[in-house]
């Protein structure tokens, strides 16, 4: 397991100073991570150094940028990046997170039992169903990371939000570009290109 010092080492590019206490659930988080990757196919990357600064360090780099509140939207949250390990810096927040496959839901419950994480709930509906069943439903802030059919995401998330509430997207440049030109019902910020990667960035709007 990784020390206090690795981690902030590791996480010193992106500009995060964590807590102790944050710290300490990123290990946490990191551990169940890794355990239950071994068993399910949650992420690639294959060693905990690079888990800490390809997942939890693109993932928390948000919050250089925006302070987030109050209800969010993750889609097709996978192993929790960028969603569930935005708990780790934002506590108070009311965390929806969406995923279809089985496994990963029980990953999800079980990061949020062993850190601490309050208020998560975690279904197994795609956006498009999410919608359907809770049309009245509204979120401060809808993200995504990794999520295929983009075009067509944004503009289902969009009416998820409320007014000047945020989006914000993980994405590949030439993605993000092709989103900007075409994705006009978002009023979109510049790009945030994320250390230590050459064409990966975070893309935020807002919904007018």
């Amino acid at each position: 397991m990784l020390s206090e010092t690795e981690v902030r080492e590791l996480l010193a590019p992106f500009g995060i100073n964590l807590s102790s206490a944050e710290i300490s659930k990123l290990l946490a988080y990191l551990d169940t991570l890794l355990s239950w990757n071994r068993r399910i196919n949650l992420v690639s990357v294959p060693t905990p150094q690079e888990c800490v600064t390809r997942h939890f360090g693109e993932s928390l780099y948000l919050a250089r940028w925006h302070r987030l509140h109050g209800r969010l939207l993750d889609v097709g949250s996978g192993a929790g990046f960028p969603g569930l390990a935005l708990k780790i810096v934002f506590p108070d927040l009311v965390a929806t997170l969406l995923e279809p496959v089985a496994k990963k839901r029980a990953f999800l419950k079980e990061v949020a039992r062993e850190c601490g994480f309050a208020s998560v709930e975690v279904r197994r509906e795609r956006l498009e169903d999410y919608a359907k069943a809770q049309p009245e439903t509204r979120f401060d802030c809808v993200t995504t990371r990794a999520v295929g059919g983009i075009a067509k995401l944004i503009q289902q998330a969009a009416g998820r939000v409320e007014p000047s509430g945020l989006v914000c997207l993980w994405l590949g440049s030439k993605d993000a570009a092709a989103l900007v030109r075409d994705a006009p019902q978002i009023v979109w910020e510049g790009p945030i290109r994320i250390p230590l990667s050459r064409q990966r960035e975070i893309l935020c709007g807002r919904v007018p």
